[in-house]
């Protein structure tokens, strides 16, 4: 039936701050829904806390609301506008439950508002455990033996009725908190009491544990007629026992008989038909025993999920677009393939590509966490790899991770011990799939691989042939020996040049140098939804080594934007809100705009958001043959943080021009001892510093510098391994430490100023002229890394004189590096004297914030300052705020119980939110600020 016009404006609910379990996934979800309502005709208001995301921005949607996500700010909105209709189906979790509770006081029948989508039936019937069962087996489907309980005494009567092992699982929770395994009885009491207070309805299912059987997914579609699509059927390859936000995933299905296929696609269909009124996406899992193919129902999710991001870009099918159109009234069959522009949109997607999903982890963050995998989810981002064949696109998400692996092992980090590795595979954790490789190469047992971990066997064998593959080249002396034959086998399966050196014990330079020689170069191939049957249209491609390059170099100028790879701490989805502003603002320039990028949760990964997008890993020879293949005017660097400004090197070696600030001013402001010289001659204020290669050398810097001192190694990013130090001991202990993890990094030791204030600005600079954006002065001192301190905009105690001397040593600063672009640099005030800590000259984790703040679209300004396009005179920039803006890092504590929740120089946040109050003497900031030295460690 075609759109409901009687809904002329609609209220998106977002997600809040990335948290574990929730994160920059539904950003891509809800700026694609404001999109595709607003093509409509639409009138679309967004709620969200959350600063940096695109879909806060004015460019996504009509009204922007960065108000807490509760009823009260619900019912400010309803108050200012006429919503007709409520779309909660885009912002995960948080959304479904703030819904649900306004629906409990009355909200929605308050103000004559619908939900759309789903309705708070449907969302009853999946989100309460004993009710989905109960709906379940009425359908004539299993599902484990379970009891819901509400009470401590019933969950104790349900364990001694199911048995051990069992699964406590927390009703209306994300990300699995709360849940987890029981394997004995006496462990049960406490994991009880810990899923009850999880569940904000105090409930939880106690569930016989189906612990090593198989894990699927399927990511559907429903319009309003019942007409139903499985848009990604996606395979776990860790067993169940591990949540799936924690595994390792693969599309399509690998290892699933087509009969079992056939009878999990009746049941997702019936189960989701059977949901009452509700039309957009939809995410089912199930469980297989894989002895006897037995299948039973484990959930079903009436929203698009983190599974929807993911199943998205995996087939090219624009599930959250679609979605937001089923949900206003359309059917599938009246909506184009928004790919082929020619087919309708109901279809199923068909994959001749392989996709791996990997999570990624930040454990180095919480010192002392538990590595093991289960119920409950711990990685904070993933990477999505796309290949040929599965080890081609397992060796491509292992060289996405940003964590120095090169593939899937050959890379210098192989465990040798076969105790060890044993003990690995029977826990899951989060280094499990390069244990499993490690362990085929020690002549461990298939049989036994599997008894241990539980994966299928399909998956062992072909990680085993890495391993005779391997064998086989270390029989090689010398590059110039590889035949092509064998090195083209090779590149098919993933191998990077930096493994095959690793393995033959020689130089990356000469295995690259004989693969061109031969000319074995990669291809690109395009994600068209349809396997190639249709004509397609789309601009996203991945790599190979075939014959047929599908993607076509035009002859328009090009630059080419390096997107920030995977959510992590110290670098999350800020990074991606100015990559899709730089890409913005590029075509607006008239360039072509080529995103490069592996992070299947963002909206720069989106296929209409550049005009061609290649994903992949920002990994340097990945890299290297886009750049040759493209023959881009340039790349932009400063807008994908550390992780970008890291290849800045190789790209300025090779003669491909940096655009905006040069790599040698770059390199200055990276570089601490060459950056403290140019303060010097500046005659700018900064902390005593020095830098040391050992202990010794650190030793004698330190006692120079005198204690206390900070110290941190060069060249990374979220304060990782910066530790405060007070004595020669501690000292010693943590330069070790670093060599350890980070070997051949230089070490830098600085004064630490204590009890002193900390403050930053970000700037942008056109060469002529430097615009000061914003200055934030941070609530707790210095000591605590910025992304961790709350922080107010502008500034609320800091005298004029220290203001002006901020911006004065700004302006200097940005003159001398002769920035083109951005600036971020970070202060310290102690005693009314300003010192420089450090600059950084690309977009920084506040400059999004500050431009929501403000309202002002920076990003856009400063990527056209960048390109040359324009001049900062051209454009008019009013910081207008009524009263302050308040940064709130938000922390993800309580995956991690038994971590030190204390804040020092290394960042923990996991996200931030923004809080705007008139004046001082509001009570969120009174309370902040009385807290101010409360976490601080060193």
């Amino acid at each position: 039936m075609p759109k409901d016009n009687t809904i002329k404006s609609v209220l998106i609910i977002g997600s809040g701050p990335i948290i574990i379990g929730q994160a920059c996934e539904f950003d891509y979800s809800g700026s694609q829904a404001s999109r595709s309502l607003r093509e409509e005709g639409i009138e679309v208001s967004l709620i969200n806390s959350n600063p940096a995301t695109i879909m806060t921005d004015p460019v996504t949607a009509d009204h922007i609301y960065l108000l807490p996500l509760t009823v009260e700010s619900l019912e400010q909105i309803l108050q200012e506008r006429q919503i007709d209709a409520v779309l909660a189906t885009m912002g995960g979790q948080t959304a479904l439950n703030l819904a649900i509770e306004a629906g409990k006081v009355g909200l929605w029948e308050k103000y004559n508002v619908r939900l759309i989508g789903v309705d708070l039936d449907a969302i009853e019937l999946a989100e309460n455990r004993e009710v989905f069962r109960e709906h379940v087996v009425k359908l004539g489907m299993s599902v484990a033996p379970s009891h819901i309980a509400n009470s401590f005494l019933e969950g104790m009567e349900a364990a001694q009725d199911i048995g051990f092992p069992l699964v406590i699982r927390p009703s209306y929770t994300l990300g699995g908190h709360g849940g987890g395994f029981v394997w004995k009885e006496e462990d049960f009491p406490t994991a009880l009491r810990r899923g009850l207070e999880a569940s904000p309805t105090h409930e939880v299912l106690v569930e016989k544990a189906v612990f090593g059987w198989k894990e699927f997914e399927l990511e559907l579609l429903r319009d309003s007629n019942d007409n139903v699509v499985i848009i990604c059927t996606v395979e776990n390859l860790d067993p169940m026992g591990v949540h799936t936000g924690d595994s390792i995933t693969v599309a399509p299905a690998m290892t699933l008989s087509d009969t079992a296929y056939q009878q999990m696609r009746d049941d997702a269909i019936l189960m989701m038909r059977s949901l009452g009124n509700f039309a957009g996406g939809c995410n089912v899992q199930f469980a297989q025993n894989p002895e006897t193919e037995e299948l039973i129902a484990i959930e079903i999710n009436p929203r698009v999920s983190r599974s929807s991001a993911l199943a998205s870009k995996a087939t090219g099918y624009p599930i959250a677009k679609i979605a937001a159109k089923l949900a206003i009234g359309y059917t599938l069959d009246e909506l184009k393939n928004q790919i082929t522009k020619t087919t309708s949109a109901y279809f199923e997607p068909t994959l001749d590509y392989v996709i791996v999903k990997m999570p990624r982890w930040n454990f180095d963050k919480f010192h002392g966490a538990d590595h093991t995998l289960g119920l409950q989810m711990k990685s904070v981002g993933e990477v999505m790899a796309i290949g040929r064949n599965f080890l081609e696109a397992m060796q491509k998400a292992c060289q996405s991770q940003e964590n120095n692996r090169m593939g899937l092992g050959a890379d210098m980090k192989e465990w040798i011990r076969t105790e060890d590795i044993l003990k690995r595979l029977e826990t899951p954790s989060d280094d499990r799939i390069y244990r499993l490789k490690d362990a085929l190469r020690l002549g461990v047992p298939k049989r036994t691989i599997h008894k241990l971990t539980g994966i299928d066997p399909w998956f062992i064998i072909q990680i085993e042939r890495l391993v005779k593959m391997e064998q086989k080249l270390q029989r090689y002396n010398v590059a110039d020996d590889l035949d092509e034959g064998f090195l083209r086998e090779l590149k098919a399966v993933g191998y990077s040049d930096a493994q095959i050196a690793w393995v033959m014990r020689i130089e990356e330079k000469h295995v690259t140098k004989r693969r061109r020689d031969l000319g074995i170069h990669r291809t690109y191939k395009m994600v068209d939804t349809c396997a190639a049957e249709f004509e397609a249209k789309t601009p996203y491609f991945y790599s190979t080594f075939d014959s047929e390059n599908e993607s076509e170099v035009t002859d328009k100028k090009k630059i080419i934007v390096l997107g920030a790879g995977p959510n992590r701490i110290g670098q999350g989805i800020e990074f991606d809100y100015c990559c899709v502003h730089g890409i913005l603002a590029l075509k607006e320039a008239g360039y072509e705009a080529i995103m490069v990028n592996c992070n299947p949760e963002t909206v720069s990964t989106d296929f209409d958001i550049a005009d061609k997008l290649y994903f992949e890993p920002i990994f340097w020879e990945h890299l290297e043959e886009i750049l040759d293949f493209e023959k881009p005017e340039g790349v932009i660097v400063q807008l994908g943080g550390q992780t970008a400004l890291k290849l800045a090197r190789k790209i300025h070696e090779k003669g491909i021009p940096i655009i905006g600030t040069s790599f040698k001013h770059m390199d200055i402001a990276e570089d601490r001892g060459v950056f403290s010289d140019l303060l010097k001659t500046l005659d700018i204020p900064y902390p005593r510093y020095g830098s040391a290669v050992d202990a010794d050398e650190a030793l004698e810097v330190a006692n120079r510098v005198t204690y206390p001192v900070l110290v941190r190694p060069s060249y990374v990013l979220g304060g990782q391994r910066m530790r405060i130090v007070i004595n020669n001991d501690e000292l010693e202990k943590q330069v070790l430490s670093i060599l350890k993890h980070i070997p051949d990094n230089k070490i830098l030791i600085d004064q630490f100023l204590e009890r002193a204030k900390e403050a930053e600005i970000d700037a942008i600079c056109d060469g002529d002229d430097v615009h000061i954006m914003g200055i934030m002065e941070h609530i707790e001192p210095a000591g605590i890394h910025s992304g961790d301190s709350a922080a107010l905009l502008p500034t609320y105690s800091l005298s004029d004189k220290v203001i002006e001397d901020m911006k004065e040593y700004t302006r200097r600063i940005a003159f001398a590096l002769q920035i083109k672009g951005l600036i971020n640099i970070q202060f310290a005030i102690k005693d009314e004297k300003v010192y420089v800590i450090e600059a950084n000259p690309r977009g920084s984790r506040t400059t999004p914030f500050i431009a929501k703040a403000y309202q002002v679209p920076y990003l856009n300004i400063a990527t056209h300052v960048m390109i040359g396009n324009k001049k900062l005179k051209d454009f008019k920039m009013e910081n207008k705020l009524d009263g302050y803006a308040i940064k709130v890092p938000v922390f993800s504590f309580n995956k991690f119980p038994n971590v030190d929740k204390n804040l020092g120089p290394e960042m923990k946040s996991t996200g931030e939110a923004i809080r705007f109050i008139k004046d001082l003497n509001d009570p969120f900031f009174r309370e902040l600020d009385r807290n101010r030295y409360m976490y601080l460690y060193r």
